[in-house]
């Protein structure tokens, strides 16, 4: 006989395949591929509006197009003017809500400023510039600020810097201490406008920041002011504000410890002028120790041979005055890696420059090679090649050969070719080159004029193929003259002048405690194009110096 529930699950099967089905389509998931959402959440409406007139309230709601998260929202939203009791930001699904823990002035205009608070959910599209303005009284303030931000040293406009008002009165009492009550961020051509402000003396900043507290507490950061105060009595716009980097008031060392390979490493917040450096203690170490000094002069790198020693007490100096003592102390057990490694003046294409000498720079201090353990081949062939020590640093060797179109070399250097300054022997290692052809390079010849014989004009000439502007060459000037570059390898190029004020013969920057604004600099928009094999010539005049920015 047949099974009669069989029968009946046999008929129903179907319908239980098709309603699983359905269940599964609709399970919600975040979609797969496809275009990246690159929109941010937009309001749609805020209760009570926004511009609103004779406020009453402590609550305001903002309804968002989607859902979104707050990040730091006590650092990023602001209130203008402050409140002695931070407001509550709640929010859910889509709706933020701000709870206003303080009383309101009476006839007073308030601008809530978001800053990066606001994201989306799921790319973290930050909502930029959102400001929710409210007044107390029948009138709400309407006078707006607006203007430009600049970097100093690119002169590119400079998108997402923090720009900053602070009423005069509390300039002084805030500015370095506390975020300001108003800020905004610039747009990605580098412009600002701050909206719904009242008639009064403000002072502007702006800054581009390594942290995201709106104040200016760090020497890594970038810095603009205007020296005078804005005197807001109507719209005003075309501020240009320009971005730089201090100076440190106080020297300090960010980094003070044992590098990998033992030596003692000093990273300064500036340069040091003139530096120099004695180990007081162990008294025996300073007479057979090494030095190496960056270029920039903020970075000291200590050797010494003899490492049996738990602590060493150094003594830093500028122009052969003592300022400052450190100690640095080893751990328990220290060991230190000390593998010669070796780079050359050679390019990404394994090329030489025509008339170079062949220059190899060592990770470590060189204490002597042996020239009978390197090899240079030429094509198969074995030949005689000179070297010598590069006189600047106990880092460098210098390898001079009649280079040959075409030929094919290898240098090599073979095991305990190379004794390290701690006494490690290189292992073996080798590289191989070849000559560039010389009608890879041309000649570009620049006449300059300047606007005024009697000031000073520093020249630099950068490679402008890429947003990292690679200084070639640089030049100081006081007159009109030509300059003449050689060898310059195929590729793009501009020309940037710093007007040398002081005419100490480098750019100088600025400060916010002596209100002096850094040296100016102008960027030749001409993009010089050099072709292989090519001799060309063109005319810069140098504009006139503009204003000073007060």
């Amino acid at each position: 006989m047949l099974n009669k529930k069989r029968s009946l699950f046999s008929h129903l099967r179907p319908l239980f395949l098709a309603l699983l089905a359905l269940s599964g389509c609709a399970v919600q998931q975040r979609p797969q591929g496809g275009p990246r959402d690159l929109a941010a959440p937009k309001l749609l409406k805020a209760t009570p509006l926004d511009q609103t007139r004779n406020f009453k309230g402590n609550k305001i709601e903002l309804e968002f197009d989607e859902y979104f998260k707050l990040n730091n929202q006590y650092q990023e939203i602001s209130i203008s003017p402050a409140q002695e009791r931070t407001p509550e930001y709640t929010y859910k699904q889509r709706t933020l809500v701000i709870e206003l823990k303080d009383s309101l002035q009476k006839n007073t205009t308030y601008v809530i400023n978001f800053g990066k608070a606001i994201t989306d959910v799921n790319e973290g599209n930050i909502v930029k510039n959102l400001t929710y303005v409210f007044a107390t009284g029948p009138s709400i303030d309407s006078l707006s600020i607006s203007g430009t931000v600049f970097n100093a040293l690119t002169q590119q406009k400079e998108k997402e810097a923090t720009v900053m008002l602070f009423n005069l009165k509390q300039d002084s009492l805030l500015f370095g201490k506390k975020k300001p009550a108003l800020f905004t961020l610039t747009d990605s051509v580098g412009n600002f406008k701050f909206s719904n402000l009242k008639a009064d003396a403000y002072k502007i900043y702006a800054l581009k920041e390594s942290s995201a507290d709106k104040i200016y507490n760090s020497d890594n950061e970038l810095i603009a002011f205007k020296a005078n105060p804005i005197q807001l009595k109507k719209d005003t716009s075309g501020i240009n504000l320009t971005l730089f980097k201090e100076i440190a008031a106080q020297l300090r060392f960010s980094t003070r410890n044992f590098d990998r390979d033992g030596s003692m490493l000093l990273v300064a917040n500036r340069p040091l002028s003139r530096p120099s450096i004695r180990i007081i203690s162990p008294a025996n170490l300073d007479a057979q120790k090494w030095v190496e000094i960056n270029k920039t002069n903020d970075t000291i790198s200590v050797y010494s041979k003899n490492m049996e020693f738990d602590s060493v007490k150094l003594a830093i100096s500028e122009k052969g005055i003592a300022f400052d003592t450190l100690t640095l102390r080893k751990a328990r057990r220290e060991t230190f890696t000390r593998n010669i490694a070796l780079n050359y003046n050679i390019n990404a294409n394994s090329v030489i420059k025509p008339g170079s000498d062949l220059i190899v720079t060592s990770n470590m201090p060189i204490e002597s090679f042996d020239q009978q353990l390197i090899t240079l081949m030429e094509d198969s062939n074995k030949v005689n090649y000179t070297i010598r020590r590069d006189t600047s640093t106990r880092k460098k060797l210098l390898f001079r050969y009649p280079w040959k179109l075409k030929a094919k070399y290898n240098l090599i250097f073979n095991e305990n070719s190379i004794t390290g300054f701690f006494g490690d022997k290189i292992k073996k290692t080798q590289k191989s080159f070849s000559l560039d052809n010389p009608e890879n390079y041309s000649e570009q010849t620049i006449r300059i004029a300047v606007p005024d014989t009697g000031k000073s004009y520093i020249i630099e000439l950068l490679t402008a193929s890429n947003e990292q502007k690679v200084v070639v060459r640089t030049e100081r000037i006081t007159r009109s003259t030509s300059i003449i570059y050689k060898q310059l390898p195929a590729g793009k190029y501009q020309l940037k002048v710093s007007y040398d004020a002081n005419k100490n013969g480098k750019w100088d920057t600025g400060s916010v405690a002596g209100k002096t604004q850094p040296e100016q600099v102008w960027l030749n928009p001409t993009v010089y194009t050099v072709r292989p094999n090519w001799q060309d010539s063109a005319d810069v005049q140098i504009p006139k110096e503009p204003a000073a920015n007060p």
